[in-house]
C-alpha cells in the first residue's frame, strides 16, 4: 500500500492513479509534492512531470521538504526547452521533453527516469506527479489528451507506481472534467478554506 497519511488519512493499492482536482491556488501543487516527499523518507522513487515551472524551480521547492540530494527524485521537465533554454544537460535525475505538446517524448523520458531508478538503485515503487493537467489541455485537444493519459496510467498501474495528476478544475467544463474522471481511480478534491478529501471511484 502507499501510505496517504497524515495528509489525507488513507492508503492506497499499488498502481493507483488520483486526480488532484481544485481551483487555483487551493495547493494542488503543494500537496502533491507532500505526498511524494513521504514516499522518498520511505525509500520510494520521487518523478515530477512538470508543465509549468523548471525542474531547478521544482527541485528547489521539494527541498524544502526533504533532503533530497542522496535521494531518487527525478524531473521531466517540459517547460525549459519550450522556453528556448538551449543549452540545458540532461543528468540521470532531470530530463527533458521539448514542451507540454511533446507528449510522446513524456513518456519516454518517464520510462527512462524508472528504468534507470531500478536498474541503479533498486527503487522497486515510485510515486509520480503530473503538473499540471490543464497545462496540457491548453496545447493540446482533449482526444489528444485523453489518449496520453491513457497510456500513461496504464504504465503507471503496469508499474505498481503511485500517479498524482493535479488540474485546475475551473478552468474547464463539465463534460472535459468528466471524461478525464474515468481514467483515474479517485479523485483529491482541493478547497481554499477546508482540508483536502479524497474520494475513490469505487465508493
Amino acid at each position: 500500500m502507499y501510505e496517504l497519511s497524515p495528509v489525507l488519512d488513507a492508503a492506497v493499492e499499488p498502481g493507483t492513479n488520483l486526480l488532484v482536482s481544485g481551483p487555483p491556488l487551493t495547493g494542488k501543487r503543494a500537496l502533491g509534492l507532500d505526498l511524494l516527499a513521504q514516499g522518498t523518507e520511505r525509500g520510494e522513487g520521487a518523478v515530477v512531470v512538470t508543465t509549468k515551472d523548471s525542474a531547478d524551480r521544482v527541485l528547489g521547492q521539494y527541498g524544502e521538504r526533504v533532503d533530497y540530494e542522496t535521494e531518487p527524485v527525478a524531473v521531466v521537465d517540459c517547460v525549459t526547452r519550450q522556453q528556448g533554454v538551449g543549452d540545458v544537460t540532461e543528468t540521470e535525475l532531470v530530463k527533458y521533453a521539448s514542451s507540454p505538446v511533446d507528449m510522446t517524448g513524456i513518456g519516454i523520458k518517464l520510462s527512462e527516469v524508472l528504468q534507470g531508478f531500478t536498474a541503479n538503485r533498486g527503487i522497486g515503487r515510485n510515486r509520480i506527479m503530473v503538473h499540471s493537467l490543464s497545462t496540457l489541455l491548453m496545447y493540446s485537444n482533449l482526444q489528444t489528451v485523453f489518449r496520453f493519459l491513457h497510456v500513461f496510467t496504464g504504465r503507471i498501474q503496469s508499474v505498481d507506481a503511485l500517479g498524482l495528476f493535479a488540474i485546475d478544475s475551473t478552468a474547464h467544463d463539465e463534460q472535459t472534467m468528466n471524461t478525464l474522471k474515468q481514467l483515474f481511480d479517485g479523485v483529491i478534491t482541493t478547497a481554499e478554506d477546508a482540508p483536502p478529501t479524497l474520494r475513490m471511484a469505487s465508493e
